[in-house]
């Protein structure tokens, strides 16, 4: 990235915290700061746990007790142990909450008109989609991924949930026993690893890596939720996934993946995979891909 960039993300940060009011301690003209509205809106009409809280909006510890201590001596919200593990507490909305919660509500629903009104229709839909755009990219820049163990509860709710859409979208329907799925241990270094990607502390996604010794490196249960889709995760599996098996020392990276699959066949055509004949007897596989990896340069991870 260069320094223009920098500069206009600076840029952009400084005209959007002026103008919709955050640099004021009463946001939206009521008598809390922006990071307290924000809390009771998160908290929503459901609840949260403080976990939830502190990972959505990503807040140390110590600053987001003291903003819910703070809503909490104001008869905003109360805070209340879960009955099977005291350790985490669930933070409810009381009725003033949800009072406030409403006048703040409308509020921003004034200053987003306030946003668009000077503005004619054309510019009006250009900014509409330029916001639409941002959201997009700035929620991709914070996904993480991580490596865990396969039998890891993140690892094992992609799993499942991977396995629940194949069973969907399959004209024969998904059996697993009848895949030829990677072992967990196969999954495990040094015979593999398993990726997870979390938005906000929740897994959205997965990728395994099969580093077998005496054949090429496998990509395995490459899956992204619904929800997650359009942020560029399965490319950016892709890209974490090859680099790795570069830095194993592979130099050929193969996948299967099935018809019914249309886009990510697209995906992989457009990462540079090859199709190739089938290299193993996967039941579910129509379409077999290999690409040849380069080891000039020492991947970083």
């Amino acid at each position: 990235m260069g320094a223009e960039q920098i500069n206009t993300v600076r840029r952009f940060n400084r005209t959007v915290s002026a103008r919709v009011g955050v640099l004021h301690d009463r946001f939206l003209g009521r008598d809390r700061p922006v990071g307290e509205a924000r809390l009771l809106w998160e908290i929503g009409e459901h609840g949260q746990t403080v976990r939830q809280l502190r990972e959505r909006l990503g807040l140390d510890s110590g600053y987001i007790s003291r903003l819910l201590r703070s809503l909490e001596s104001d008869g905003l919200v109360t805070m209340e142990p879960q009955p099977g593990d005291k350790r985490v507490r669930t933070v409810l909305l009381t009725d003033a909450g949800r009072t406030e919660r409403a006048v703040l509500d409308r509020r921003s629903d004034e200053l987003a008109g306030s946003l668009l009104a000077p503005l004619n229709a054309a510019q009006r839909a250009r900014l509409v989609a330029a916001m639409a755009e941002v959201d997009r990219l700035l929620t991709a820049a914070t996904v993480t991924m991580e490596a865990v163990d396969p039998r890891h509860p993140d690892a094992e709710h992609c799993l499942r949930s991977y396995f629940t859409e194949l069973q969907e979208r399959f004209e024969a329907g998904f059996d697993p026993a009848l895949s030829l799925l990677p072992d967990a241990g196969e999954l495990r270094p040094p015979r593999g690893l398993f990726l997870v990607a979390r938005l906000h502390g929740e897994p959205i996604g997965c990728a395994g890596l099969k580093l077998p010794p005496d054949a090429p490196a496998e990509i395995k249960r490459m899956w992204v939720a619904r929800h997650a889709r359009r942020l560029g995760l399965g490319r950016r599996f892709l890209t974490e996934l090859e680099g790795r098996a570069v830095g194993h020392g592979r130099d050929l990276l193969r996948l299967d993946t099935n018809k019914a699959l249309a886009a990510a066949v697209g995906l992989y055509r457009s990462c540079g995979f090859q199709e190739v004949p089938a290299f193993n007897d996967e039941p579910y596989a129509h379409h077999w891909f290999e690409k040849r990896l380069d080891r000039g340069g020492e991947w970083q991870g």
